[in-house]
């Protein structure tokens, strides 16, 4: 009432003026402002954080009023740095503080949801089917059934359900599909652990208990660069973005730290006040670049070319014209320049091969221990050779001796000879191939032999199959380069401005960088790190990962922080940053992800040849073999297609397999009983004798289909999945938009491996299940949908590389509508497996099949040439030849107690991790306490409790060292023992440390030192990776053990890999056979497709948001040149599609002359679920970035049983590239939304 006579009241309210009348006096009370008070009233602030895999980490107020969440803001009580460093606060970004809108928003997923078709199909077959397993065979053995549901993916049709039915129609679908074909079919997708490390065990440990796979993702993501596990024999491991702020000189060299980094970025704009020089690297006017002195700007995809020119630079200047003594230094102790390498006569040259090991003396140089496996050197004081500690060796069998120690396995002190220059016996010509050479539409080529002859020094060893000229890494390294030492010969420079590969002036041609700007940048870089030993760092992101040559412009820049001095060394390094990958509590929570306290091992599998293989891409694909092999090499030897390697490699135990033999698992062990053998040995015998099959050599047959697939706390059509369109047409039997035809179709060359069918099987998956806060564009593809907890709605922990910090998730509200955590909805689909498994599976034996591992004895397989036991080049050998084969024990009635329960297996084996163990009863004692044990008869009584996601989480932070100070001591006791080295003191400090949930909820708290990873976590130094390496002498995990610049895999060698060189992009042929033939009218052009990440989303959350929404465009947009739009006829703004063979996107034009011409970038990930018109190419709505992409993998990858370049889980294996791509682009002439009705009719019904 009061408010309508205030109404009545208006022209009264003014009673007095002020300030000459330009102020007002009212009658009005302050009322009006309540509504803006309520707005940001709150009763409560809970901490919590983001598991958007933004690598931020960030910590945040969450406050809540009346049990709604209001707001968000950046918590503010980060524990201090050291005096000398600024703070880590604040953390935060604008992405961040719009997440809470999504809690209310109506894209919030609020309830179960199926498949309406589906769910009509499920509630028919349970009348009919008392069983519900048997009624999920009714339907998916039925073809008309199963293509009545599969067809109309995508195309709407959800309906509510309630969580009762819809666990049981998934439980009794991986029932069924394990009895049918086997559990290696039901497949789980879900992405960096560290975001939410409860949430991903949830999923992870119910497949893990009843035999299903795990996918890898860092690989496929693209954010694995294969050049760190060569290198290091590591993963990834990177400096805290503190570290940055002990930097003289940073190169930002593909990484927009401002956009991507943003809470970190402030370490790097402070560092420019103390006076270090930033230099970024990109070919677009980048937010990096404003904060910038120098920006080089080579075209996209030709870094590797600046690389090797910057590095020609620093060994002319600093290794050879003026020695730098610690370069020298560094060189010799923590790499493997001075190791020696054997030369091969090829017609009139030599080409290198692979390093000289002690098992090639006659008398083994007293190597009784895995003699192939230790490298040699020669020693400067007695000129002998002599076989230095630390190669991978040392590692296994024997104890004491794997350390950096400049020490000979004797004991004696040797100093390891870098270049035979001055000792020689010959200076001989060597082969190394060139690639650079090799035409290309769209990248400028440089003339050159493909085989540069260069003259080497070299030395002759009595081996045992005769004399043998050998070199160093080093001078095969300095030759590599081109630089000329006067041993003669042709194809070496100078001068910086001769046109020789990789001088300065060469590059210029290629990459359209001015030398003389190099040539500064070259100099400043390593003049810097020989001044502050080795303070010089590249910040560098996935951004030139994504190329299919990638990894060759990460050797490249390795190569340039190696040899100056960089790695391990405070301030300096490499600092490489894609998603939230450091999962620091890393060995704390395995088991409970992988259900390790249960069965060990479990299934994994990398993703990208997963996908490559079943959604038939591999049938597509153009790029041969002897496009990308060495001219050194034999293409006789290296024949076949891309997906001939990988069967190859998972053959012989390089890759995992995933299914795993085209007979059910679980009947092949029956099989092996009956037949009274060990299943491992029957299935070998088997295997060799065609009895059995590896389901890899038929992706195409039934057999060999995954069945059923979880995606949880990932978008996998709707961002990560390259090959979007083959995706939709063969793994899901969908509407898609794929032009081009199959090899079949074309006459084009098939697999030697892999059975071809006629036709590609279209519709593999039964079932696909996504669990989801908000409908994305898997869940629009998916059969059942289920929501879960936001981030502000569970508890759960997060990590990060970019600070030390561990942070809580925390449940500051109950989850809202019917949604549940992660936690609660996979224990809930156990808890109904074992209610419909009794009469279908009951206690079963299953047979795994496990790759080579890296960090166990089983990566000193093949030391030489590999052989194949299926072409009979030796015998199959589980575990050494071929896959590990392990048979488990699977209890399927009790799959929820154990999935609610610590296994027995943390006490009677322990825990541990990347090659070291140690003991766990104290731990398993400690968690009983706080958890409470099992009360309830079964397996699980008198075991710790794994009841609720807090539980969980206390799991996680007792076993692992960096959160229990007194694992980290046994930790480090543990390698210890390998080494021959004390290392307790780096955690002794913090022996009595324990953190728990409730600790970290109070304030963010600092991990623990430990060997899991290379830094330190101190207050005398920050977060450095390679620092214990250096520092510790702990050897890195390669074959040498030393920083390891030269590969010398016979693979690596054929594909002319074994040293860094340049290579261009591939063609991947994609835009031919598309250009003009579906003309609309309009000009089109030629652009290469770029993917880089943006700055209003965080991959694709958020980019539904309607806050993010509305700072950028609305909707899809992709950016492109001035000079390219004009001869396109584009504006700015205007409606473009960009297509190929593989699909068509369309997005609105951003015109920017930040943009190099040549190209188009459309930021990861934008999907179809906002403001998407129709495609001209394919009558259907629109398309994601992914819609034009396409796997490829590189045989490089596929390497296995062989020290550092054998497989881990998200540590080795194929990366899913896509940045060699073009698209043809052209403005749209009739813009379509689709809002009339399907034709044919849809699926909303």
């Amino acid at each position: 009432m009061s408010h309508f006579l205030d109404r009545l009241m208006f022209f009264r309210k003014n009673v007095d003026t002020f300030s000459g009348e330009h102020g007002i006096v009212t009658r009005e009370d302050r009322s009006w402002e309540d509504g803006y008070r309520n707005r940001w009233a709150h009763d409560r602030i809970v901490r919590s954080t983001h598991g958007a895999n933004c690598t931020g980490s960030c910590s945040w107020k969450i406050y809540v009023k009346g049990g709604i969440v209001t707001w968000e803001t950046q918590q503010t009580d980060y524990p201090r740095t050291r005096p000398d460093l600024p703070n880590h606060e604040p953390r935060g970004c604008s992405r961040g503080a719009s997440y809470s809108w999504y809690l209310y928003s109506a894209n919030r997923l609020k309830y179960p949801m199926v498949r309406g078709r589906l769910l009509r199909l499920w509630r028919a077959a349970r009348l009919e089917h008392k069983d519900p397993v048997n009624a999920w065979k009714s339907i998916v053995e039925s073809p008309e059934k199963a293509k009545a549901y599969k067809e109309i993916r995508g195309r709407g049709g959800f309906v509510r359900s309630s969580w009762d039915e819809i666990n049981e129609i998934v439980a009794a679908a991986n029932v069924y599909t394990a009895k049918t074909y086997g559990p290696d079919r039901i497949i789980g997708f879900s992405p960096i652990p560290a975001m939410s490390m409860v949430s991903y065990a949830a999923g992870s440990r119910y497949l893990s208990l009843i035999g299903g796979v795990c996918m890898s993702f860092y690989d496929w993501y693209c954010d694995l660069p294969p050049s760190s596990p060569q290198t290091w024999g590591e993963q990834t491991d990177v400096p805290e973005s503190a570290d940055w702020y002990n930097s003289n000189f940073i190169m930002m060299w593909g990484s927009n730290v401002p956009q991507t980094r943003t809470p970190d970025a402030h370490f790097m704009t402070e560092v420019r006040y103390k006076g270090a020089k930033i230099v970024t690297v990109t070919p677009d006017y980048s937010e990096a670049s404003k904060f910038a002195d120098v920006w080089l700007a080579p075209k996209q995809g030709t870094d590797a070319a600046l690389a090797m020119a910057i590095g020609h630079v620093i060994l002319r200047e600093f290794h050879l014209d003026r020695k730098s003594a610690y370069f020298e230094s560094y060189c010799r102790q923590y790499t493997d320049m001075p190791h020696l390498v054997r030369l091969v006569k090829r017609g009139e040259r030599y080409v290198p091969d692979r390093f000289v090991r002690a098992s090639d003396f006659a008398d083994g140089l007293g190597q009784a221990n895995n003699p192939d496996w230790k490298t040699v050197v020669i020693d400067e004081k007695t000129g002998g050779v002599a076989v230095p500690l630390g190669s991978v060796g040392f590692r296994w069998g024997e104890q004491g001796k794997w350390n950096l120690e400049t020490k000979a396995s004797d004991g004696a002190e040797i100093t390891p000879r870098m270049s035979l220059i001055d000792g020689r016996d010959a200076v001989v010509p060597v082969g190394f191939p060139y690639f650079g050479g090799r035409p290309h539409d769209h990248f400028q080529h440089s003339p050159h032999d493909d085989v540069l002859v260069r003259n080497i020094p070299a030395k002759k060893l009595a081996l045992k199959d005769g004399e043998t000229l050998v070199a160093t890494v080093f001078d095969l390294f300095l030759a590599n380069y081109g630089l000329d030492r006067g041993l003669g010969g042709g194809n070496v420079a100078t001068s910086y401005d001769d046109d020789v590969p990789y001088t300065p002036a060469w590059q210029e041609r290629i990459t359209g960088v001015k030398r003389d700007r190099v040539i500064a940048v070259a100099r400043e870089f390593a003049e810097t790190a020989h001044k502050t030993n080795g303070k010089s760092m590249v910040i560098l992101g996935a951004a030139v990962n994504h190329w299919y040559h990638g990894d060759m412009i990460y050797r490249g820049i390795i190569n340039m922080l190696v040899m100056c001095g960089c790695i391990g060394q405070s301030g300096g390094g490499w600092a490489h940053y894609v998603g939230q990958e450091k999962l620091r509590p890393q060995t704390g929570w395995t088991p409970l992800a992988f259900a390790l306290d249960w069965h060990r091992p479990p299934r994994q599998m990398n993703s990208t040849s997963f996908f490559y293989a079943h959604t038939n891409q591999w049938r597509h694909e153009k790029l041969g073999v002897e496009e990308i092999l060495s001219p050194l090499a034999d293409p006789k030897a290296m024949h076949g297609s891309l997906i001939d390697f990988n069967v190859r490699s998972e053959r012989m135990g390089w890759l995992p397999s995933a299914p795993q033999l085209e007979t059910n698992p679980l009947q092949v062990t029956r099989d092996a009983a009956a037949a009274g053998q060990d299943p491992a040995a029957y299935t070998a015998a088997a295997l060799k004798a065609g009895r059995l099959k590896m389901s890899c050599e038929d992706p195409d047959n039934p057999k060999n289909f995954p069945r059923n697939m979880f995606v949880w706390r990932s978008n996998l059509l709707g961002s990560s999945g390259k090959g979007h369109e083959y995706f939709l047409k063969y793994l899901l039997g969908a509407q898609h938009g794929v032009q081009g035809k199959d090899l079949g179709e074309e006459g084009g060359r098939k697999p030697e491996e892999v059975a071809w069918h006629p036709k590609g099987a279209e519709g593999k998956l039964d079932l696909l299940v996504t669990i989801d806060f908000r409908m994305s564009t898997t869940c629009l593809y998916s059969d059942i949908v289920l929501p879960t907890a936001t981030w502000y709605e569970k508890h759960d922990l997060n990590t990060s590389d970019m600070h030390p910090f561990i942070h809580p998730l925390s449940a500051a509200v109950d989850p809202a509508w019917e949604a549940r955590s992660d936690w609660e909805i996979f224990k809930g689909i156990a808890r109904k497996f074992s209610e419909v498994v009794p009469g279908h599976l009951g206690v079963e034996k299953d047979l795994v099949l496990s790759p080579i591992q890296h960090d166990t004895p089983a990566e000193l397989a093949q030391a030489f040439a590999p052989k194949d036991w299926k072409k009979g080049e030796i015998d199959l050998l589980p575990g050494k030849t071929a896959p590990a084969m392990v048979p488990i024990e699977r209890d399927y009635p009790n799959t929820y107690k154990k999935f609610t329960a610590l296994g027995p297996l943390m006490t009677k084996v322990g825990n541990g991790g990347k090659g070291i163990a140690w003991k766990t009863e104290t731990e398993v004692k400690f968690l009983g306490e706080l958890n409470r044990t099992v009360t309830e008869e079964g397996v699980s009584k008198g075991l710790p409790r794994i009841e609720t996601d807090i539980d969980a989480a206390e799991v996680i932070l007792t076993l692992a060292p960096e959160t229990n100070g007194a694992v980290a001591v046994k930790a480090w006791e543990a390698l210890g023992k390998a080494t021959g080295r004390d290392h307790t003191h780096l955690a002794i400090a913090r022996e009595d440390d324990k953190l728990r949930f409730r600790d970290l909820q109070a304030q963010p708290r600092k991990i623990i030192s430990s060997p899991t990873w290379s830094g330190l976590e101190s207050e005398h130094v920050s977060y450095n990776a390679g620092y214990t390496n250096v520092h510790e002498l702990i050897p890195w995990r390669t074959l040498t053990g030393r920083q390891q610049l030269y590969q010398d895999h016979p693979w690596m060698i054929a594909f002319g890999e074994s040293l860094c060189v340049y290579r261009p992009p591939v063609d991947l042929k994609t835009v031919k056979p598309m250009l003009g033939a579906r003309s609309n009218g309009n000009p089109e052009i030629v652009l290469n497709f770029i993917t880089p990440h943006q700055k209003w989303g965080i991959h694709s959350t958020y980019t539904d948001n309607l806050l993010m929404l509305t700072l950028s465009r609305g909707g899809p947009i992709v950016w492109l040149s001035e000079k390219d739009a004009a001869k396109a006829g584009i504006e700015d703004n205007d409606w473009i599609e960009a297509f190929n063979v593989n699909g068509a996107l369309v997005a609105r034009a951003v015109v920017s002359q930040r943009v190099a011409e040549g190209m188009v970038l459309m930021y990861h990930a934008q999907e179809k679920i906002v403001n998407v018109p129709g495609s001209e190419i394919t009558q259907a709505r629109g398309g994601i970035h992914n819609s034009v992409t396409r796997a490829c993998p590189k045989p490089t990858h596929m390497i296995g049983g062989y020290a550092q370049q054998s497989y881990g889980f998200n540590y080795h294996g194929t990366i899913g590239t896509n940045r060699d791509e073009f698209v043809i682009v052209r403005k749209m002439a009739n813009v379509d939304w689709l809002d009339g009705p399907a034709v044919p009719a849809a699926a909303a019904e």
